[in-house]
C-alpha cells in the first residue's frame, strides 16, 4: 500500500470487512471495487495484480477500493467457497459506491466473484467498464457477461498460466462470443510485466 491508501473497516455480512481506499487528485470520476485472488491460498487486498489494477484506476481518475474478503486480514468470518464472497462484494459497492459511476474488476477467484457481482447489479447499477484477470474458470461456475457490457469489458489471461488455463477460460468466452485478449508467454501473476498490465488496464478504463 502507498502512504495515501486510506485503511477502512466497515460492516460486512460476516461481520467486519477491511479496505484500502486510494483516491486520485481531485474529484473522482466514480469508484472501482477490485476483488483479490483465493483467499486460502494467499490472496489478499495486497496481492499484486490487485494493487496493479487499482493504480490504472487511480491514474485514470477513479477511486480504487482494494477489500479483503471474510477471513483474510482484518475482515472477519470464514471462506464460503464464493457465496459469501459475493455477499462481501456487494457489501463493499453499497457502502463505498451506493450510486454514480461504478467499475468493477477481479483477478483469479476475484474475477470469478466479480463475474457474478456484475449480475446482481446489473439491473440497477450502469457499470462503466469490468475487468477480468487471470479469470477462474477451470475451478468456479464464472457467470457470463451480458452481451450489453462487452464493449465495457477486457477478460486478459495469460497464454501460459499454470493455475487455470487458458482454455478453461476460451470454453467459458466462447458461447458469448466474448474476446479474450491472451498475452503471449505470460503465467497466472503476471511476473516481470505488470507494468504492461497496467498499461492495458489504464487504455480499456480510459477508452
Amino acid at each position: 500500500m502507498n502512504s495515501q491508501t486510506q485503511v477502512v473497516l466497515i460492516s460486512g455480512p460476516a461481520g467486519t470487512l477491511e479496505l484500502a481506499v486510494d483516491s486520485p487528485s481531485g474529484t473522482p470520476k466514480g469508484v472501482a471495487v477490485v476483488a483479490h485472488p483465493h483467499p486460502l491460498f494467499g490472496g489478499s487486498l495486497g496481492n499484486k495484480v490487485v494493487q496493479t489494477l487499482a493504480r490504472a484506476f487511480v491514474q485514470q481518475g477513479w477511486k480504487a477500493v482494494r477489500f479483503n474478503f471474510r477471513g483474510v486480514g482484518q475482515s472477519t468470518g470464514e471462506h464460503d467457497a464464493g457465496r459469501g464472497e459475493l455477499a462481501d462484494l456487494l457489501a463493499v459497492v453499497q457502502s463505498q459506491s451506493p450510486h454514480g459511476s461504478l467499475c468493477l474488476a477481479g483477478f483469479s477467484f476475484g474475477a470469478f466473484v466479480t463475474t457474478h457481482a456484475v449480475q446482481a447489479l446489473q439491473t440497477n447499477r450502469d457499470i462503466h467498464r469490468l475487468l477480468l484477470v487471470g479469470t477462474a474458470a477451470s475451478r468456479f461456475e464464472v457467470a457470463p457477461v451480458a452481451a450489453e457490457l462487452h464493449d465495457r469489458t477486457m477478460v486478459i489471461h495469460g497464454e501460459a498460466d499454470d493455475t487455470v488455463p487458458l482454455t478453461d477460460v476460451l470454453n467459458w468466452a466462447r458461447p458469448q462470443h466474448l474476446p479474450v485478449m491472451v498475452l503471449p508467454g505470460m503465467g497466472h501473476f503476471f511476473h516481470g510485466q505488470l507494468p504492461l498490465l497496467k498499461a492495458l488496464a489504464v487504455r480499456h478504463i480510459g477508452g
